[in-house]
């Protein structure tokens, strides 16, 4: 069980408990899918000797089974409820574990509950270490998620694009995702024209014209497990310009990917890209890092950045997303997502990487 995985790096590092919240590394830990984020307290109190309790409202009376559990009803106080947890737990003191996206008013309430003497650290500093390296189960879920990336970038090419709105096209690809996976891993991204020079550019009202050059960037999930692609395509010929600098981003991102293998660090993948576009004469235009992370959250360690010190090994997934953006032109974005499997990279998304003019 993963709970006990993780006390026993807990034990290994001297923690004597954990807070959790929900999120990714509760449903990894408890297959528990809990959404709640807001004003109702729900957290998992766990101990070094692997006894824990769940706390959460009553609202799940009725969905969460064969799991210990202390509900608590609109009206109660839920922390006396989690200072009794915690006594039953012996947790008095000690280095704790927090959900790094714990509520800070949730924290606060925790730190204020007496006769208690904790020193709280950030729980990633351990669940990293179990994430990172996805089991076959895993990544059988990761692949059926990048298939739901390339069934949509394959069902997009269909549409008529010219003169629909950026946002138009980003609903149209919302749907086509939720009417074949559980659901978005983000919101995703339409960039067209001078917009492409923005990397996180939010779709709005331009219309796509002829000789854009349009970056769609999304991503499905499957049973938690996360995708993201990014293609750029054309809208009749482009410019001369973004038609080099497209040749230039997919020998990057080629040359990144074949650089993949167990062994080797992760920066080290990030610089292969990075050599490739400065060589060219684009290098200040590529602003972010070559990849990240990707599992049952979108952005996931390890990250294959300039600052990437983790060593690459069989089951970690990341993604290979090298790009060019200048500003009053456009830009080009091209993103795999790579499972490293018996010692060398392999792509899971799969769509067309060659340039599609329509």
């Amino acid at each position: 069980m993963r709970i006990e995985k993780l006390v026993q790096i807990m034990r290994e590092n001297e923690f004597d408990g954990a807070l959790i919240s929900p999120g990714a590394n509760l449903y990894y830990l408890t297959g528990l899918h809990l959404h709640e984020s807001g004003e109702r307290v729900t957290l998992l109190v766990l101990n070094s000797d692997g006894e824990y309790q769940l706390l959460a409202p009553s609202l799940y009376e009725n969905t969460i089974r064969d799991f210990p559990v202390t509900f608590w009803r609109d009206g109660e106080n839920p922390y006396e409820k989690l200072a009794w947890i915690l006594g039953e737990l012996e947790l008095s003191s000690g280095r704790i574990l927090v959900e790094n996206t714990m509520r800070s008013d949730w924290l606060i309430h925790v730190i204020k509950l007496g006769n208690r003497n904790f020193e709280f650290h950030p729980l990633n500093l351990l669940m990293r270490a179990l994430r990172m390296r996805k089991d076959p189960a895993e990544i059988r879920l990761m692949e059926r998620a990048a298939k739901v990336a390339d069934r949509v970038f394959e069902e997009t090419l269909n549409l008529d694009l010219l003169g629909m709105r950026e946002r138009e096209l980003a609903l149209k690809i919302e749907l086509l995702i939720r009417e074949l996976s559980d659901g978005l891993s983000f919101e995703p991204i339409v960039a067209s024209g001078e917009n492409g020079a923005n990397p996180h550019h939010l779709p709005g009202n331009r219309r796509l014209r002829k000789g854009d050059f349009v970056i769609m960037d999304y991503g499905a999930k499957v049973q938690g497990y996360c995708s993201d692609i990014t293609r750029t395509i054309a809208l009749g010929r482009p410019n001369e310009k973004l038609l080099e600098i497209y040749e230039v981003v997919k020998d990057a991102q080629e040359k990144a990917y074949r650089a993949v293998k167990s062994g080797i660090k992760a920066k080290e993948v990030d610089a292969t890209a990075r050599e490739t576009i400065t060589g060219k004469g684009y290098g200040e235009y590529f602003t972010h890092r070559t990849g990240h992370g990707l599992g049952l959250d979108v952005h996931e360690e390890p990250f294959i950045g300039p600052d990437g010190e983790v060593t690459l090994g069989d089951g970690m997934t990341f993604t290979i997303e090298p790009g060019v953006y200048v500003p009053g032109l456009g830009g080009v974005r091209i993103e795999d997502d790579v499972v490293v499997k018996e010692g060398r990279g392999k792509r899971l998304t799969r769509a067309d990487r060659e340039l599609v003019v329509l």
